[in-house]
Order: structure tokens, then sequence, then C-alpha cells
């Protein structure tokens, strides 16, 4: 039984709108594949609008690596290229045909094939972006050989899905997974399950991997501080990481042949009338999930979650990575003399309101910011979210000045956007302290280029 990982500071956001044990199958009549959702790559089109695809089937890659590929999650054509300001591409539009062709990338034992037949298949099929790396959290060098692959089998975000209700039956094609990821390190996979909860034998029956239990608020589910805790990153160094859907679609892709993008999501927030599981295919529509599911008014769509995920219209699209959608009301209004009010109502990190009376609670959140952007009060509350043996604040500074060396000394490299999503949150300065992080991380990245 392997030693539990405590993790002390921290805080769970409580919102209405967690999605129930069932699932619905949902398909899209439009999918979409979005170059914006892969940091650092500069893409180059193989396809025009009209041409035939099939699932598999390369739409684009990335111009300074040109052996990273990304295909076509459905059979159909190509419905539309959209660009925006700049000319930059913004999304790859399929139409589905409702065959489902996919093309043949053949089967393979991973335990008999070498690292270089492994890797191109992966290349070659659109499976390798699901790797990604820190420090830089962009796709995984495949000439890399990283010193460990961690796997983050829980997540904390608010509202987050249950990878094991999601993973539930799916061992074969997890191990499979699994067996690839050994050809591609020479150093340990780290599968990481949650302490508190009743784990799925996807995991708990896993081979070759080191497996370790986590307890405590979010951001224990977060990659980044797995990797803090078990295989700090120093300079020079490479980790990757991946969730396991991810890992059981690169298994399935060895053991039949074929891209299988399915993945299971969660549909939540609190103006989703039933919140439950969605069966869908990578980059679909979301309008086929909500249409009839969610309450009337001004809302918000998100895919990801309400702290890191990406406002995205009611007909747009899921993003790569994400394994949740997210509704809650839109923030539009001023509430005049809010700060006097007694906010039986009103969700409080620093407990100013009497719903604190309430620790359990769950609330139905909105957007509203509550405030203006404002200089940085130096209230030592984000050191109480932040579990890493970092100081937040003064990093925050040192990219705002854009200092290399002290970006570097103060732990740029163990960290990406969303370890700093708590501290956004709380921030009385109301500043975008994630798209603050970004900009350090591309500064580095460039600087080590």
């Amino acid at each position: 039984m392997p030693e539990t990982i405590k993790i002390n500071k921290g805080f769970d956001i409580k919102i209405k709108g967690e999605a129930q044990k069932s699932i619905r199958e949902v398909r899209s009549k439009l999918y979409a594949i979005k170059p914006i959702d892969f940091t650092g790559i500069f893409p180059k089109l193989l396809v025009k609008e009209g041409d035939a695809v099939q699932a598999g089937t390369q739409l684009f890659y990335d111009k300074y690596r040109e052996n990273i590929r990304f295909t076509s999650p459905v059979s159909g054509k190509v419905r539309a290229i959209r660009r925006g300001a700049k000319r930059v591409l913004l999304e790859i539009v399929i139409e589905p045909d409702g065959r489902m062709d996919r093309k043949d990338f053949g089967t393979g034992d991973p335990a008999k094939l070498t690292r270089e037949q492994v890797v191109e298949k992966m290349l070659s099929s659109g499976m390798w972006p699901v790797l990604r790396q820190r420090p830089y959290g962009i796709i995984a060098d495949p000439d890399e050989d990283p010193k460990s692959i961690f796997i983050s089998a829980f997540d904390t975000h608010p509202l987050a899905p249950d990878y094991n209700f999601i993973m539930e039956g799916r061992q074969a094609d997890f191990q499979a997974g699994l067996d690839v990821l050994k050809k591609l390190t020479s150093g340990r996979i780290y599968l990481n399950i949650d302490d508190d909860a009743h784990n799925s034998r996807t995991f708990l029956e896993a081979e070759g991997v080191v497996l370790n239990r986590f307890h405590g608020p979010h951001p224990a589910g977060n990659v980044g501080v797995q990797i803090n805790r078990l295989d700090p990153l120093n300079r020079g160094e490479v980790v990757w990481y991946l969730r396991p859907q991810e890992v059981a679609q690169a298994g399935r892709l060895f053991r039949t042949g074929y891209l299988d993008g399915t993945k299971i999501i969660a549909l939540t927030g609190s103006e989703v009338k039933k919140p439950q599981y969605i069966r869908t295919v990578a980059g679909a529509s979301i309008g086929e999930m909500v249409d009839g599911h969610v309450n009337q008014g001004k809302l918000r769509y998100i895919s990801g979650n309400v702290l890191t995920g990406r406002k995205i219209e009611k007909e747009g699209f899921l993003s790569f990575y994400d394994s949740q959608v997210s509704v809650i009301p839109e923030g539009d209004y001023y509430e005049l003399f809010g700060w006097a009010s007694p906010g039986l109502n009103k969700f409080s990190f620093s407990g100013a309101f009497l719903s604190r009376l309430w620790p359990g609670r769950k609330f139905r959140m909105d957007t509203n910011l509550h405030g203006g952007v404002r200089a940085y009060v130096m209230s030592g509350k984000f050191e109480k979210v932040f579990p890493f043996d970092i100081y937040p604040m003064q990093l925050i500074k040192a990219i705002l000045v854009e200092d290399i060396d002290q970006m570097e000394n103060l732990g740029i490299y163990e960290v990406e956007e969303e370890d700093f999503a708590l501290c956004e949150f709380i921030d009385t300065s109301k500043t975008d302290i994630q798209q603050t992080i970004r900009k350090g991380l591309d500064i580095m990245r460039k600087e080590m280029m």
C-alpha cells in the first residue's frame, strides 16, 4: 500500500451542478480541431474546404516540428476553415458522414516494437499531441527521453469529472496505453490516485507504474503539484504528462490499429437541468449536448472547468484536452452596495459574508468579478492556496518586469497557468494571473530555444 501524500494548502470551491453517474450518447452535427488548443505550435494546413477525410486523416502540422501531425476525429468532409485576426487559424470544422470510416494504422504489441516504431505510429495517427511536457506546457518532443511520465487519475477542479467512473471497464485499453508509455521513457511512470475515492480496478490493478495516493483540497489533482512532490523539475529536465482517457486512447490505437476519438465528458454547472456524463467524440460541438438541457437566461458556456476553461459559444466546440463542459450564469450586472449586504447567498474565500456559517453549502456562482482591476495588495492569501515551495507573488512580479534570472530562480519551470488558477480566483486585485504565467513561460521558452 503506497504512502498517502497529503496536500495541506489549497481550497475546494463549492459549486452546484455536479454530474450524476449516468451517460447520455450525443452525436454532433459538426466537429472541429482548434490549433489554438495547442500551445506553441504554428499550423500549416494539409486540407482545404470540401476535402473528404477519414478519422485519422492529417489536417495540419506544426511548421517548426513537421513530424507533429494533427488528424480528423471523424470521417466526412471539411466544412469550413476559420481564421481570426492576422489570418490566425482558429478552427478546421468537419461535417461527419455518419459512417466513421477510419484510417488503418496497423495493430502492434508495444512490447515487441522499438521506441522508434511506437513514436512513428503515435505521430502519424495524430495521437502524439496527447503527450505534453513540463516545463512550458507544450506538446512533448518525440526526440526527448523524459525523466518520468505522470498520469493524474483524479481531478480536483470545481465539478470535475470522476475518472474512476469514466474509466470503469476500460482496463485492457488503459494497460495497453501504459505499455506504450513504457517505450517512451527510461524513467518511471507515476499513476496518482485520490486517497478519498473508491478507486477503479483500472487504476488499482495497473502494471508497470508507481502508484501514489494523494489527499487534500484542490489543487491536489493538478499534475504540477504531483510532480513537485514526487519528481521535482530542475533546469534542463523534462517530464511528460497526460490524462487517463488519453492513455486508453493510445492503447486502443495499438490494439485495433484505428484512431478512436471517443471520450466521455462531464456536462456540469448550476444551469444544466440534469448534469450528467456525455459519450461523444473529441472536438464535438456542444450545441446538441445543451439544447433543451440548460436553463433560460444569459449563460456562460465553458469548455473545461470554471477556473481554467475557455469561453465558447453555445454552438462552440470542445477543446482537445478537455473532458468537461461547464454552464454557469453570465455575470453581466452591477450590484449597488453589494459589499454591504449580509451575503447569505454569496461565496467568500475570506469568510466576509454570513454564508460562512454553512461551510459545506454549494453556491450558484456567476462570472461577475465583483470589483475592478487595482494595484496588487500583499495580503498573504496566495500562500494559503498555493502548495508549491515557491513565492507566488514574487514570481508574478518577476514575470511582469521580464526578469529572466529571477523567474528561473523562483521556479518558473515547475508551474503552468492552472497552478495559479486559485490565486487568480481569490485575487483582490482582479488581475489575469494565468495569462501572466503563460507570458512568463513563453518568454522562458524563447530564451532557451
